[in-house]
Formats: structure tokens, sequence, C-alpha cells
């Protein structure tokens, strides 16, 4: 096997999805301190440490207790590269999540014990299945009362729409949580609250005397029950379903107090996919090939206050991408080469010289890329699915300080290629409007244009049900079109033309007066 298969296939490249609140950032850190990327986990209440969790380093998220930004992490563990992308469980910023999906080989849901499966993850799920990514679950929070393990199994399956598997069980739970059986490797880990590491983990036949020693006679009948009942309901665990997307292997544990987490940990590198094949317009790409290429599926500003730059974060699709070397910019049509190329843990991020397939690499960004651009050895390819969706929430932005015009136009500017919202100018007055999933959305790029730009907004209710894209091959009726609804036609980023309805009704009419117009909800036609 040559170095570059080697590499490859030792990475290990995942989202973490979930609900608000259900512990996937928590989770994030305690994998993060199993690869040995940190030292101590963000739950220490210590005044030595910034308490907030590593991957949350926005202001406003740390503020809120929130992620807004998807962050890029890599650490190594057991001979294995991984690449973990925390995602924002809000949904207001599900968009940013859907784009972070298409850059992953695979994914872990987090779900919480008390609540089981919720609307987000739901959504989530959705686009796993589009995809047919392979999903394992983890159920956190099994040291506080929740709902029966069955239960939880059986909703995932309902609501989630994919065959399960356990593969650790929990023995009771809340404060009478006495720690896992690992059916994976037929161990019992035992779990002590309140202690940074798991201390125990042995190797108990289920059917000896043994097991009644480290957790009782009442524990160790329900557990053999559950097995069994396990063993007769359940499919037999195969990798080859798991990783086609049709079955998912369930954890349990408790992220919080370390326990389960490594469980998942080692399982997940043993049967996780390496980086998989991607489909681009012209061909499907294989990550063993030797030619470097690679897309962006997200664009961050000020990810360091002290200097006003943006990165762009680009999934390395295939081959090998070395620093300093001409890569063809294919949106462009140009080549260009980059002196300092990043890799991230958390905020902390180091020049790398050398990524592989797998890999996330920052590119400082002066503004030449944008979300789905595509970089390669000089092919021309275009990688696809990275789409925009049609807003929900319209507002006009309006400068609050004159002195400033030229930092919010930046601010705004630098806000949009992020992909955090929509900007359109109206082709009649030239006012700016901002489209957004969410309401949230609007409050994050106040606090950024404020607090990164020196930029002072105020924002205007305006009433639009949805913005759409539209094309024709008439151009007489596109003409005819445009004059007539003049008032309600802007541009967007890139120039196109959009049509910004103010209810489904005149949508509706729109559609059906004008036969020859296609419209568009996605900016991906």
């Amino acid at each position: 096997m040559s170095q570059l298969t080697d590499e490859i296939q030792r990475r290990r490249t995942f989202a973490i999805i979930s609900h608000p609140d259900a512990g996937k950032t928590t989770l994030t850190e305690k994998l993060l301190l199993y690869g040995g990327a940190i030292h101590v986990a963000g739950a220490v209440k210590s005044n030595k440490i910034r308490k907030t969790a590593t991957s949350d380093w926005m202001e406003i998220e740390k503020q809120r207790g929130i992620s807004v930004a998807t962050s890029v992490m890599g650490f190594e563990y057991r001979g294995y590269k991984i690449n973990i992308l925390d995602t924002p469980g809000h949904q207001d910023f599900a968009e940013d999540t859907f784009r972070t999906l298409t850059a992953v080989d695979s994914v872990i849901i987090v779900i919480d014990a008390a609540k089981g499966v919720e609307t987000q993850t739901r959504k989530l799920m959705q686009v796993c299945r589009m995809r047919n990514t392979p999903v394992i679950v983890f159920v956190n929070k099994m040291d506080r009362e929740g709902r029966d393990p069955f239960d939880i199994m059986d909703e995932v399956e309902a609501e989630l729409g994919i065959k399960v598997r356990p593969l650790s069980w929990p023995i009771s739970m809340g404060q009478t949580f006495k720690g896992v059986y690992n059916i994976y490797r037929n161990t019992l880990d035992l779990y002590t609250p309140n202690k940074q590491v798991v201390t125990e983990s042995f190797q108990v036949d289920v059917n000896s005397d043994e097991l009644i020693n480290h957790i009782g006679e009442r524990d160790t009948a329900k557990l053999r029950e559950d097995l069994e009942i396990i063993e007769g309901v359940y499919p037999e665990f195969d990798v080859k379903r798991y990783l086609s997307g049709e079955l998912a292997p369930v954890f349990f544990g408790s992220a919080l107090n370390t326990f389960g987490v490594r469980e998942l940990l080692d399982c997940f590198v043993e049967i996780a996919p390496y980086p998989q094949p991607i489909e681009a317009v012209e061909r499907t790409v294989n990550p063993l090939e030797e030619n470097f290429t690679g897309f962006v599926f997200k664009i961050h500003a000020n990810m360091d206050p002290n200097h006003r730059s943006c990165i762009a974060f680009v999934k390395i699709c295939s081959g090998k991408f070395e620093r300093n070397v001409y890569y063809k910019h294919v949106g462009q049509d140009k080549m260009m080469r980059f002196s300092a190329p990043t890799a991230f843990m958390a905020q902390k991020k180091e020049t790398v010289d050398e990524a592989y397939a797998g890999d996330i690499v920052g590119l400082p960004d002066t503004g030449n890329f944008k979300i789905g651009d595509t970089l390669t050895a000089g092919e021309m390819l275009h990688f696809k699915g990275l789409p925009s969706f049609s807003p929900e929430m319209f507002k006009y932005i309006e400068n609050a300080d004159p002195m400033k015009q030229k930092q919010l136009d930046k601010g705004i500017r630098q806000l949009m290629d992020e992909g955090v919202a929509q900007l359109f100018v109206n082709q009649a007055n030239g006012r700016k409007i901002i489209g957004t999933v969410g309401q949230l959305q609007f409050e994050v790029i106040q606090y950024r244009l404020e607090h990164e730009y020196q930029a002072l907004c105020r924002w205007e209710n305006i009433h639009l049900y949805k913005a759409c894209w539209i094309e024709s091959d008439d151009e007489q009726q596109l003409d005819n079109f445009k004059k007539r609804k003049a008032q309600y036609m802007a541009f967007d980023k890139e120039g196109r033309d959009v049509f910004l309805a103010e209810s489904n009704y005149m949508l509706q009419m729109a559609q059906q007066d004008f036969e020859h117009i296609r419209f568009h909800f996605t900016s991906e036609f």
C-alpha cells in the first residue's frame, strides 16, 4: 500500500449533530480529551481555566451557551487521524449544518435520554438519509432519570427511519445508574460519578456469578433479561449495513461525566468509513486518486479578532494538499497558491505543510472564495450539493452610523460570504435586504457587525413571504415579468435575479401568469 493510501485510510471525518442541549459540545470535548488534544475538560469549574467549551469560541456563543458556528477539530487517536465537525444545534443555523454534512463521511447523533428524539434531530437525519451517510447514535445523560432504553430505541427507529442495534446497554439509570455493558467488546464498564476518567472495565461473561459481585443480583437479572431481548429483537450488527446507512449502532453514556465516551470512540474508529468517493458534476472522484481536489463548504470571517481576515474551510476530497503548491480555483479559472494553510484544534490553528483526503484545511481568504468553490490540481471539476435555501425571514438593513458606511459594507459582505444569511439588493431602490431562516441570525449579525467591524446597523421590518430565483428560456417573458414586478425584483450577491413574493397567493399568481418562467427555491439549479 502506498503512503497516500495509508494516510487516507486512517482518516475518520465526522460531524456530531443533535438538538440544542442534548450535550453535543460536551461530547465533542470529551472525545478531544481522549485524543489528548485538550488536557482538561471545560466542565471543570476552576477560575484558572476558561470555563467555556473549547469549540464555542465566538463571543456570542459564550454568552448564550449555544454553538453558532461550525468548529473543526482534528486529533490523533490509536493511530487514526480524527476530524470532528461540531455543528450548531440551534435550528436558526440549520443551513450551516446542512452544508457541513456534505463535508463528512459519517455522523454521530446525540440524543437526550429524557427527551428522546426532537424535531431538529429529525430534520438533520433527513439530510443524512438523502446522502446515505452512516450514523451512530449516542444516548446521553444516563446519569439522570430518563426514559426506558427500549422506548428510546423504538422512538429512534420510528422517528429517524433507520434500523438500530445497541452495542452497549445501560445498567439502571439516574440515581441508581451502575454503568454499561459493552456488547461490542463483552466487557462491563462500571460507573463512578464525579471522576474525570472511567476507572474500571472488566472482561465478564454475562452468565457468570462474577457479574453479581459487581452489580448485585437484581441488576444482574435485569441485564441478562435485557440482553436476551436485544438478541431476539434487533438484527445482528453488520458493518456493511451500517456503512450503507441502513443500520445505526447505539451507545449509552453520560458525556458530562466522561462515561461511555471511550467505548463509543473505540468502536467508532474501527467501523466508521474512511473518506468516500464524492460525486462531481463531471465524474465521481475517488479519494485515493493522486491528484488533489477539494471544495469550500464554509467561510468564516474573523476567526481571530486581531486580524481582519476570512478563512475558507476546504474539505479535501482526493489526493494530497501541499503548502505553496499552485492549485486551480475552478470558479475563477486561475492558479493560486497558499503559503499559510491551517489545521484547527478549535480556535488554536497551526500552519500545515500537507493534508490528505478527509482532512479539512483553512485557507486565508481575501474575498476569492465563495461557498461551493472547487479547487483542483488543474482539472475542471465542480462538486455539487451545497445549496442555499430560500430564506423565511426578511428585514431591511440600514446604517445607524453614517461615518461607518465602509465598515458596514465590508462587514455585510464578509458575513454573507460565510453563508450566515443571504443578501438581496432591491433592483428598484437599491435598498439592502437580509434574508435568514431564523430570528436569532439577525441578532448574531447585528452583534458581530458591532463587535467585529465597529459598524452599527438597525433593522426595518419588511413583509415578504419567500425569495425565489427565476430563470427562463423566453427572454421576452422574463423581461416582461421583471418590468411588471419591478418593485419586487432584487439581485442576490452573485447578481442573479430574485423575485421577492409578498404572499403565497402572489407567488402562485405569478407562477400561473408566467408559465415560461421557472421559480427555484434553492440557489442550486
